[in-house]
């Protein structure tokens, strides 16, 4: 198993070609989205730096919250055009070896039959490297997408993501990991005492199984969630093996990992064996000056009525209808009524009194700028730094999930080149692969 003072390092490729991100300098390079080369070269320059796992978030609506219409998401690329990545993940996995891979679907909208059977397959190509990032969805333009008038109660929705993993588990399990014969002299396939029907009924779902598929690699994908909700927490610690966590100050992702450890114990788990991997924006450079000469050019990618299109997206609420003037606590339960979660609005408006009366154009403008605020802009040995504070501060169980790449390749290259020897320097990240699957690498 990995040494637990050993973190682990994902890149976040959710958003490579989305707002404005595409034009950066050392981006995209000769290529345009989805062109799967490019994705190549980097799932190649990430297993040259022992990079544990490639992610990919998903979104399945393009985004019309703002102003009741998909034209403005359309015309600065917020949120789409996007791709299911189950088949770049096939195709990538036959130019690799040991880099993971993780894969997001929504709880609130598949079904779970459907999923289990498309992860087992994915596992068998990729070898045992595939990771399963279960989400609820809280956007308008998804729900509508799958017949949904209007989006589910936040309760609910992690009702169902909690059932909705239970059978995916059940279904996995269900033909058990020596079941398969496959003797050529007698003609017998599999041994029909080892496969089980499930037999789930429960309030959303209604499964009879087993899976008809035959035991992959890891048995099931290493499990990702991401709430940072009370109720998500519930969720993570429940059926997660790793945890995604979201940004902020030092104090609140310690208050997070408290949170996970209560909930863990709760569930009769041992918290040292669920890590988290603490999304971190990060821009890396030979040198300071350097690294924040690209991060203003980046943080510019987006003007003020763009940005608000991109928020209204990410928080399920039209922006565009909120009053001249307001108070962020006002704001919160007032989006917290229409069923959107108000967590996602506390990380873009943190540092905002809740009673402060607001300008709405100064709000949209002090949620980007303190996006950029989150970000670690410096050189390797500064950033570096900043990882091994929150990695001890947090229990040293994780890591760190690199997200907000301004422009890749460039930015990989980077993380790889710099920031990666640096932190190999400290002992604080492996200087080869382990051996076996990607759930033996990743989890205790």
């Amino acid at each position: 198993m990995p040494d637990s003072k050993t973190m682990h390092l994902a890149f976040d490729l959710s958003y490579l070609h989305l707002e404005g991100r595409w034009r950066a300098p050392g981006s995209w390079t000769g290529a345009q989205f989805p062109d799967l080369r490019l994705l190549g070269e980097i799932a190649s320059i990430a297993e040259r730096g022992c990079i544990d796992m490639l992610f990919f978030g998903d979104g399945v609506g393009i985004p019309s919250t703002y102003r009741g219409s998909r034209d403005e998401a359309v015309r600065w690329g917020i949120g789409w055009p996007r791709q299911d990545m189950s088949p770049y993940i096939a195709a990538l996995a036959q130019q690799t070896r040991h880099v993971g891979f993780g894969l997001t679907y929504s709880s609130t909208f598949m079904h779970p039959f459907y999923t289990a059977r498309l992860l087992n397959s994915l596992d068998h190509i990729t070898g045992g490297r595939i990771a399963f990032n279960v989400v609820t969805s809280t956007r308008q333009a998804d729900a509508a997408n799958y017949g949904f008038d209007e989006l589910m109660e936040h309760g609910q929705r992690y009702a169902r993501m909690i059932e909705f993993v239970d059978v995916c588990k059940a279904l996995w399990s269900s033909v058990e990991p020596d079941a398969m014969i496959w003797n050529r002299a007698t003609g017998q396939v599999a041994d029909p005492t080892k496969v089980h029907a499930i037999d789930h009924e429960g309030p959303f779902f209604k499964v009879k199984g087993p899976l008809a598929s035959a035991p992959s690699p890891q048995g099931h994908p290493v499990l990702i969630q991401a709430g940072g909700s009370p109720a998500g927490i519930r969720a993570s610690a429940h059926f997660a093996d790793l945890v995604f966590g979201g940004g902020g100050s030092l104090e609140r992702l310690k208050a997070h990992r408290s949170s996970l450890d209560e909930a863990l114990i709760a569930e009769g788990r041992d918290p040292t064996e669920v890590g988290i991997l603490w999304s971190v924006p990060v821009v890396v450079e030979e040198t300071e000056a350097e690294a924040h000469r690209r991060h203003q050019r980046s943080a510019e990618a987006l003007g003020i009525e763009a940005y608000g299109v991109y928020l209204s997206h990410n928080l399920g609420y039209d922006l565009s209808t909120i009053p001249e003037r307001f108070t962020l606590r006002e704001l919160q339960a007032t989006i917290s009524a229409t069923g959107a979660s108000p967590v996602g609005l506390m990380q873009f408006a943190r540092g905002i009194p809740e009673d402060e009366p607001l300008d709405r154009r100064d709000f949209i403008a002090h949620c980007r700028d303190s996006r950029k605020d989150a970000m670690f802009v410096g050189s390797a040995a500064q950033v570096a730094d900043r990882l091994e504070e929150i990695f001890e501060a947090t229990g040293e169980r994780g890591g760190f999930m690199l997200s907000s790449l301004t422009a890749a390749p460039r930015d990989v290259l980077n993380i790889v080149d710099f920031l990666v020897p640096e932190l190999q320097r400290r002992g604080r990240f492996q200087t080869r692969y382990g051996e076996g699957t990607l759930r033996q690498r990743l989890v205790k």
